[in-house]
């Protein structure tokens, strides 16, 4: 089997988002003065992550900072991220987003099966991917009709509906993602795996707010 590596947070939401999944505003940037930029450019509340594609598990590390309100927490943040970088970490730069709210959290993704090939995934995302395993797989590629079955076949469907206060999914929305990385596993043959996790629902709408991708 080939060797494997895995892009930065930044490149793999780069790649995601060239083949239609929607992401968070970012910028990506190597000082914290430029973070600060940066935030009122995507626009406050910010988040800010330590960027590096040595980091695969930041919150594990602390690497993450949420919900930065201004500019002088950006740049302490920015600082204090910068700080923590280990030599194994390589070349490291700062990744700036908005910040994105929601009460529901999804997962979605692309892996390569090494009998069938390559399946596109959707399910229940955020910390509790692995508690409940609610989550399906279908081959590419993908048509809408496939990808709307998806859908139908996870268990948690209330979570799919309005949710405290909050409007149902746009499923036609979460249909495009799926249909996203349909193409991606068409156009990109070295890329491995995806994992879009979460895919945090924000009035409705799925947007990714964290991406890792795999690539031969």
């Amino acid at each position: 089997m080939a060797a494997t590596h895995t892009l930065s947070e930044a490149d793999s939401a780069q790649l995601v988002a060239r083949h239609g999944v929607p992401t968070a505003e970012s910028r990506r940037v190597r000082t914290p003065d430029d973070a600060v930029v940066a935030s009122g450019e995507v626009g406050y509340p910010v988040v800010v992550k330590l960027n590096s594609p040595h980091l695969a598990h930041k919150t594990e590390r602390d690497l993450v900072r949420l919900g930065l309100a201004d500019a002088g927490a950006v740049h302490a943040a920015a600082v204090a991220l910068l700080d923590a970088a280990q030599p194994d970490d390589g070349d490291v730069d700062l990744l700036v987003a908005h910040m994105v709210s929601g009460a529901r959290e999804l997962v979605a993704g692309l892996h390569t099966d090494p009998q069938f090939g390559r399946c596109v995934m959707v399910g229940v995302g955020g910390v509790l991917t692995v508690a409940l395993g609610d989550v399906v797989f279908r081959l590419a590629p993908l048509d809408a009709t496939d990808a709307a079955e998806m859908l139908d076949e996870l268990r948690c469907q209330e979570l799919l509906g309005p949710v405290r206060g909050e409007p149902a999914v746009d499923r036609a929305a979460l249909v495009d993602v799926l249909l996203a990385l349909s193409r991606l596993a068409d156009a990109e043959p070295n890329v491995v795996s995806v994992d879009i996790n979460p895919l945090v629902v924000e009035d409705g709408a799925p947007i990714a707010v964290d991406a890792l991708v795999e690539t031969t």
